[in-house]
């Protein structure tokens, strides 16, 4: 069965561009709004986009017209019965979602394909509102539709396999790459996005870090468009908050579950960019965080012209800082910061003692953390720990990330001494909170858990995951090629570790996870 015309309902940002897809794909299409203001609101966009491309040379005018030609603006919905397949973007509520449906599928012949371009709801209730459910699928494309090259095919239990197909064929008619799965909350690539952008909420309600080092140490640490905070703030809060619920209200995983202050911005009416207020504010040229700095990270540096490192391993901050000098723990005394990394907890807390019987007054001391113990442990007996920081290389798939460890002692030149020493090194560093995961580790590993798990679950293919999140959300490279550059062995240690430190078992390494840390890296 071949597509040749289309009809779109709603023409806000997301219905103008799916618009635009269908007819530079050479679809005739009928382009449907509620009334004759939203209609001229539609078309005007769907103008203003192909007037911009004619702008930038990347079209003619001749095909601008020639496409625009191809479009019937209406607020008729009759209208609609010509065509071979209907979708939609309208609001993401279900009620008026199985409204539509139920009087598409009353104007429609029975051969029309209905298509429904949610991005959590469940495909599956909207197909029970028509007599067709053979006939419905989810088309989800991802703003901006014209741009965005992923469009996620969504089948339920009853879909007919021609229909799946056909659309399949339309997708790649239309430049896009398509993922077909089954109904299952969020599909791919927001089943993966927002277990991770609730996670930086949370850790950003917590005062994990401050908002803005969030985002920039996830952008360095993973190479992503922008940071999650930042991202959530583009979606806008209230559609973020609105597939975050969905998404708990199927799963009952605690990582879905909404961060409080998330909940308490959109009732304010904080709802990001469109509002000009979220996670930061708008309204003076630049983004600034509406969230106080952590206390941690408010204090200023002392001097850094000597930075040694006592060592005794193989260390990853002396890797990522080679040209540091190696001293012994006596000769330690006149330098203005101290690295100190042992290799292991006992050893790092044997150097330490050593070290802070020689060190100078003010004289800053980091030492490197492990995955299993907090750095205030590992200070006992350490009798003034105001200048005691600690130092973390993440498992990032991207080098030159570390992370300055403020325990509850910390004070706060020290933390910014270190983050300042480490600057000068030609590192990235954030200044955090002494809590399990840190911040990179927190966020991005159990990203790559989940991946792994939809893998294991049958959900999706490898190959499924990585296109869903390099097209639709515009990684890099994606969740498996991230998990090799971090190693499967250290990922599933880590998780391990999250996994019991915070009490959420959907952290916990799955059995794909497992056997992919003991089959090595050549293997992965």
């Amino acid at each position: 069965m071949a597509i040749q015309t289309a009809g779109v309902v709603g023409l806000g940002t997301m219905g103008a561009g799916i618009v635009e897809v269908f007819a530079r794909a050479g679809l005739e299409v009928v382009a449907v709004e509620v009334d004759d203001a939203l209609l001229a609101a539609g078309q005007k966009r769907l103008e203003g986009s192909l007037g911009k491309a004619v702008d930038r040379g990347k079209l003619d005018a001749a095909e601008r017209d020639a496409i625009l030609g191809r479009v019937e603006f209406t607020i008729d919905r009759a209208a609609l019965a010509r065509a071979d397949l209907v979708t939609e973007a309208v609001p993401e509520r279900l009620d008026i979602k199985t409204a539509l449906f139920a009087d598409l599928d009353a104007i429609c012949p029975p051969a029309t394909i209905l298509a429904t371009n949610t991005s959590s709801l469940p495909v599956t209730r909207v197909a029970t509102a028509t007599g067709r459910p053979d006939r419905v699928l989810g088309m989800h494309f991802f703003n901006p539709a014209p741009v965005m090259r992923l469009v996620e095919v969504v089948h339920t239990v009853r879909t007919d396999a021609d229909v799946v197909a056909a659309v399949r064929a339309l997708a790649e008619k239309c430049g896009k790459t398509p993922v077909v799965v089954g109904d299952r909350a969020g599909f791919v690539a927001n089943a993966l996005l927002f277990g991770y952008l609730n996670a930086a909420a949370r850790a950003a309600e917590t005062g994990q870090a401050a908002v803005a080092d969030i985002d920039a140490a996830v952008v360095a640490a993973c190479g992503f468009p922008m940071g999650p905070l930042t991202l959530m703030d583009l979606i806008g809060l209230d559609v973020s908050l609105d597939v975050m619920e969905t998404m708990f209200d199927e799963t009952r995983d605690q990582r879905y579950a909404p961060a409080p202050l998330l909940r308490r911005l959109v009732m304010a009416g904080d709802l990001g960019r469109k509002t000009g207020r979220g996670y930061y504010r708008y309204d003076a040229g630049e983004a600034l965080s509406v969230l106080p700095v952590p206390d941690f990270a408010t204090g200023a540096a002392r001097s850094t012209a000597t930075v040694v490192m006592v060592t005794t391993t193989d260390s990853s901050i002396h890797a990522a800082m080679p040209g540091v000098d190696l001293v012994e723990p006596d000769d330690a005394a006149d330098a203005d910061v101290v690295i100190i990394d042992g290799g292991s907890r006992i050893r790092t807390a044997e150097l330490l003692a050593r070290v802070t019987r020689v060190a100078k007054a003010g004289a800053v001391i980091a030492i490197a953390t492990t995955d299993e113990a907090p750095v205030l442990a590992m200070t006992a007996g350490i009798a003034d720990r105001g200048y005691i920081v600690g130092v973390h290389v993440p498992h990032s798939p991207r080098p030159g990330v570390v992370e300055v460890v403020a325990t509850v002692h910390s004070h706060p030149d020290a933390v910014a001494t270190v983050v300042a020493a480490m600057r000068e090194a030609g590192l990235s560093p954030i200044a955090c909170r002494d809590r399990p995961g840190h911040v990179i580790d927190y966020l991005v590993l159990p990203h790559l858990g989940d991946a792994v798990r939809m893998v294991d679950d049958g959900y999706a293919s490898q190959t499924d995951v990585d296109v869903a999140m390099t097209l639709g959300c515009g990684y890099p490279e994606g969740p498996f090629a991230m998990l090799a550059a971090v190693g499967a062995d250290d990922a599933r240690s880590v998780l391990s570790h999250l996994a019991a430190a915070t009490h959420l078992p959907s952290l916990a390494p799955s059995a794909l996870l497992d056997e992919l840390a003991a089959a090595g890296p050549e293997d992965q």
